[in-house]
C-alpha cells in the first residue's frame, strides 16, 4: 500500500512538472477542455497531451448552473473520475476554490490526482471583481499550502477585468497587467486573461504579464497559428466545444427519434 501511495505521489509530480513545461510563449499548449471521464477520453486519443476541464460544462453535465452552484464533493468526484479515465496530466477550472481555506483545498484536490487548477479573481455567485490584494494573497497562500504539504500544484490564474467590465478598456488592461504580475509573484505559474480577444491587446498582455499567459479560443475568431504568433503560451476552449456539440446536434438527434427519422442519416 505504501508503495504504491509513493507511486501515485511520484506520477502526480512527474505529471505537474510535464504540465508545466508545456507552457510555451509561441508554441502553446492548446486544451479543448473536457467535461467527463468519456470527453476527457477522446481528448486523450486526439493526441493531446493534456486534459483540462471547464467548470460551466462540468456543472453542466452534474445538473447545475456555473458559478460555483456545483457542491465541490461532486465536482471533486468528477475530477476524480475524468483523472482516472485518462493518463495525461490533468488541470482543472476550480472557480474560486468553492470557499475553501487553503489548506483544505490543496489536500482535498491533490486527493482527486489532476496537477493544475483554475482559480479566478471574481466572486462566481455575484461577479464581483476580488480587490488584488486580497487575491493575491489568497493565491499565495495556495501555494505555500501545496508547498508544504509536498504538493506540485501548477495555477493558472485567471483574472477577469475584461469580461467584467471593470472601468474603460484602458483600466482593463492596465488592471489585467497589474493583477498578472501580482498573481506571478504570490506563486501563479500562468495568467488567464479570460475575455482577452483583440489581437493588439493579446500582444501586450504576452508582452508585458512576466510569464506565461493563457488565452480562450472563443469562437474561431484567431487561429491556433495567430495565437502563437501573439505569443500566447496556452489555448483554452472553456464549455465552447460542449455547448456546439450539444447545440448542434444533440436536439437534433432526439428530435430525429421523436419524428420517427432515423438519427444516424443526421
Amino acid at each position: 500500500m505504501e508503495d504504491t501511495m509513493t507511486d501515485l505521489f511520484r506520477s502526480a509530480q512527474e505529471k505537474a512538472a510535464t504540465l508545466r513545461r508545456s507552457h510555451v510563449a509561441g508554441d502553446p499548449l492548446v486544451l479543448p477542455n473536457a467535461w467527463d471521464a468519456a470527453s476527457a477520453r477522446m481528448v486523450e486519443a486526439a493526441g493531446f497531451t493534456a486534459v483540462a476541464t471547464s467548470s460551466a460544462a462540468t456543472a453542466a453535465i452534474l445538473g447545475y448552473d456555473d458559478g460555483e452552484a456545483a457542491p465541490v464533493e461532486e465536482v471533486l468526484a468528477a475530477t476524480e473520475r475524468i483523472v482516472r479515465a485518462v493518463s495525461v496530466p490533468v488541470t482543472v477550472d476550480f472557480e474560486r476554490g468553492y470557499g475553501l481555506a487553503p489548506a483544505e483545498l490543496v489536500e482535498r484536490f491533490a486527493a482527486t490526482g489532476a496537477v493544475g487548477l483554475n482559480l479566478e479573481d471574481s466572486n462566481p455567485p455575484t461577479g464581483d471583481m476580488i480587490d488584488v490584494s486580497e487575491q493575491t494573497d489568497f493565491l499565495a497562500a495556495v501555494r505555500e499550502a501545496a508547498v508544504s504539504l509536498g504538493v506540485d500544484l501548477v495555477i493558472n490564474a485567471r483574472t477577469d477585468s475584461f469580461v467584467r467590465r471593470a472601468g474603460s478598456p484602458e483600466a482593463q488592461l492596465a488592471a489585467t497587467l497589474d493583477r498578472g504580475a501580482r498573481y506571478l509573484a504570490a506563486g501563479a505559474d500562468c495568467v488567464y486573461p479570460i475575455g482577452a480577444g483583440d489581437p493588439d491587446v493579446i500582444r501586450v498582455l504576452a508582452k508585458d504579464i512576466p510569464g506565461p499567459i493563457n488565452v480562450g479560443y472563443g469562437q474561431g475568431k484567431l487561429s491556433q497559428a495567430e495565437f502563437a504568433a501573439l505569443g500566447v503560451a496556452r489555448v483554452s476552449f472553456g464549455p465552447a466545444l460542449q455547448r456546439h456539440l450539444y447545440n448542434a446536434y444533440g436536439s437534433a438527434l432526439f428530435s430525429a427519434v421523436a419524428s420517427g427519422e432515423n438519427p444516424f442519416l443526421l
